[in-house]
């Protein structure tokens, strides 16, 4: 019997999934990305936190071009819809989710990265942007979401001349939060998601869901966006357990 092509391992409240298509440096491919969407859609009940990864030495290589099927303007336009749908799901589940990435992080792999909210590379991680280079365009939101975090002047010059960047140029740029040695993104993931996981879930839930909205609003409405998220978190009872946590000098418990 074949592997799946999403491993699922749910242990004290994170979820580790790995794509697993080792022979295509884990190519995105429909049938995998739908595994993904399948896990957001309805997360495990016990997930607190996803770490998110790949194996065999990549994270993911980008859209499968060998599966590419012929599609016209109509047909590409509501695959790339589809493509929005899920990244917004994995953004927007509600989880925290942390990319654990090594060697390719390029195209549709680099804009599921971007939807994870933690993102940690080793030394052999590659950034690239190579649909210019393939008389192509991006279609899984990297216009949107890799393009707020590098600007539109740094984007055209990665998509015109196919640039790779490596885990520190990476960080550098907000392609990543944190560079490690080789072998080391899955033990920091495991550790932030623990510590993560320790936070208040309503907190962790209004930070996802909130920061990046505000970002797309007019100052004032943002503000007040602020103050409405502002009167949920600290009105909760994990707010009260919290602040009686830092009173007494110990460590919250938090629902």
């Amino acid at each position: 019997m074949s592997e799946p092509l999403l491993k699922v391992d749910v242990q004290d409240g994170i979820a580790v999934l790995t794509m697993n298509r080792p022979t295509k440096r884990n190519a995105m491919s429909d049938e995998l990305l739908g595994a993904i969407d399948a896990f957001f859609s309805k997360p495990h009940e016990d997930a607190k936190v996803v770490v998110l990864t790949g194996t065999a030495g990549h994270y993911c290589s980008g859209l499968d071009l060998s599966e590419h099927v012929a599609r016209d303007a109509e047909g590409t336009m509501r695959h790339s819809r589809g493509w929005h749908q899920v990244m917004d799901r994995i953004q927007y589940s509600g989880l925290p989710v942390i990319s654990a990435m090594f060697g390719a992080v390029i195209g549709g792999g680099l804009e599921l990265a971007a939807c994870s909210h933690v993102r940690i590379a080793e030394s052999s991680t590659i950034f690239q942007l190579p649909e210019g280079r393939r008389g192509i365009f991006v279609g899984g939101g990297a216009s949107v979401r890799i393009g707020r975090i590098l600007g539109a002047d740094r984007m055209i010059e990665m998509m015109l001349t196919g640039r790779k960047y490596g885990a520190n140029e990476g960080v550098a740029l907000g392609l990543a939060h944190y560079s490690v040695g080789e072998g080391e993104a899955i033990a920091m993931a495991m550790d932030l998601a623990r510590k993560i996981a320790s936070n208040a879930p309503l907190s962790n839930y209004i930070m996802i869901q909130a920061l990046s909205r505000i970002e797309d609003m007019a100052k004032a409405d943002g503000l007040f966006t602020e103050s409405l998220c502002a009167a949920l978190t600290q009105t909760s009872p994990d707010a009260q357990e919290g602040l009686a946590a830092f009173l007494e000098k110990r460590a919250p418990t938090f629902r």
